[in-house]
């Protein structure tokens, strides 16, 4: 090596030595560009016809991986450019940091590459899509975590590169009871996150798309990020949820097993209502509906309070928005019926009026009593 450097300095002696280091980087990047592009070439048309994934793997990381060469190549020509030993290691000091920040940066595009890779597999947009909604999740989940991990990995790995960290690491370690125990602490809502969206990947007790009760507010999962769940809510919020909150507290899934749901609607009748006519008529209602799925349809008298008696109808639908919107339509339907055909049917207050006190004294026969009047 040093007699390379100085057959160069030999060589080019007449020309100022920033010059000569500028070229040496140059040409250090043009070789490393002209060597990419042959091994791009070479790889996609070996693997290519092979493995169809690794045109897109290489289409991705194509940016990061030239970068990387050409730090590389930069980093190999710096021992013969004619700079001084202190910038000469500064140098080549940045440039390890910087390879080290791009193997990082490339292994999270290829991470990534991989789980898109994974999941064009499975679509979202069909009515049966739990075994799609459960891949969707577990990949996403577990990607932010790698994805979390290859960065506090690089990160430490950049920083052990600096001598003052390492001496701090080790005054550190000696140190490591409190300093662990403070950093516990410190870290504690992450880590609980963390290890909530470890265990949400793997129990799964919520998904993608998935129609839960949150807070009492309902809505889909529409994100699972590394430490929070976004839930899009029926009137187009957001709430954003910590992850631990699925795993301590509880919620309501409406999607965990199955889509179909039951829904109820309650109404209240009088007493002379004739509950087969009405229980006619919703059977009809539910038929005519494009958003009944043909397994249940009942109506029963489930209460009896002093002044009137209490239906519950119970329809099925393929889902949590289509149980909604048949609900409301068979309610609408059945209150246009009773408000039609038996408008007797709506709920009365009676009341018996009894004769005045003294009533029989002045002649007037028990015949001549006053009737019972009914109130709507």
């Amino acid at each position: 090596m040093d007699d390379l450097q100085s057959r160069l300095e030999q060589i080019f002696g007449w020309v100022p030595q920033w010059l000569v280091g500028l070229g040496l980087v140059v040409g250090a990047i043009i070789v490393a560009l002209f060597m990419h592009g042959i091994a791009a070439r070479i790889i996609k048309r070996g693997l290519g016809a092979r493995w169809p994934a690794v045109p897109l793997l290489l289409q991705r990381i194509a940016g990061p991986a030239r970068l990387a060469l050409c730090l590389v190549a930069v980093a190999l020509v710096l021992p013969l450019a004619p700079l001084n030993d202190v910038l000469r290691e500064q140098l080549r000091h940045f440039f390890v940091v910087a390879v080290i920040a791009l193997i990082g940066w490339i292994t999270v595009r290829a991470v990534d590459m991989g789980a898109v890779r994974y999941l064009q597999r499975f679509r979202l947009d069909t009515d049966e899509n739990f075994l799609a909604r459960k891949h969707v999740t577990q990949v996403r989940v577990f990607k932010r975590v790698t994805d979390t991990l290859i960065v506090i990995i690089a990160v430490a790995t950049a920083l052990m590169t600096f001598e003052s960290v390492k001496q701090y690491g080790v005054s550190l370690f000696a140190s490591a009871g409190a300093a662990g125990l403070i950093v516990g602490l410190a870290a504690r809502p992450l880590l609980s996150n963390l290890i909530a969206g470890v265990q949400i990947a793997i129990t799964q007790p919520i998904r993608i798309e998935d129609a839960v009760i949150v807070e009492n507010e309902w809505g889909w999962v529409e994100d699972i990020a590394s430490t929070y769940v976004v839930i899009r809510l029926w009137d187009w919020r957001r709430m954003v949820v910590p992850l631990s909150y699925f795993i301590e507290r509880p919620f309501q899934n409406w999607t965990r097993d199955t889509q179909s749901l039951i829904g109820a609607i309650a109404f209240h009748v009088d007493y002379c209502t004739d509950v087969s006519r009405i229980r006619q008529r919703l059977e009809e209602a539910v038929r005519e509906s494009k958003l009944w799925d043909g397994a249940v349809v009942n109506l029963q008298v489930i209460e009896a309070s002093p002044r009137a008696i209490e239906l519950r109808a119970l329809v099925s639908a393929r889902s949590a928005p289509q149980s909604w919107d048949l609900r409301c339509e068979i309610r609408e339907k059945l209150l246009a019926f009773i408000r039609e055909e038996m408008p007797e049917a709506f709920p009365r207050e009676r009341a018996l009026i009894s004769p005045p006190l003294g009533a029989f004294e002045h002649g007037k026969a028990p015949s001549q009593q006053i009737p019972a009047r009914a109130h709507n």
